[in-house]
């Protein structure tokens, strides 16, 4: 199955945590901080969003920095995903 988003929307998948630090200290799982990081899987084609001219401006693939507490969490075919607005992506990391 696959999810293809509309109007202004992109599709995302989480990148996991660290498990160090950069000092080499491992974490524990409540002690990491929920990922913030993700890839982008698919982007809607953007157009007219509340009487707004939307231009996507991330793609397939781009590495992306994201509200902490943004978007909707999906679960298809046992892979999870999160379905944000592109005004949630704070920015693409190159």
């Amino acid at each position: 199955m696959r999810i293809r988003p509309l109007g202004d929307r992109v599709v995302i998948k989480k990148l996991e945590a660290e498990e160090k630090t950069k000092s080499g200290i491992v974490l524990t799982g409540t002690a990491k901080e929920k990922p913030q990081e993700a890839e982008v899987v698919a982007v809607g084609p953007g157009g007219m969003v509340d009487g707004k001219e939307v231009k996507m401006e991330v793609k397939v693939g781009d590495k992306v920095l994201f509200s902490k507490y943004s978007g909707t969490e999906v679960k298809v075919d046992g892979e999870e995903y999160t379905i944000v607005r592109q005004d949630d992506i704070l920015a693409v990391v190159e």
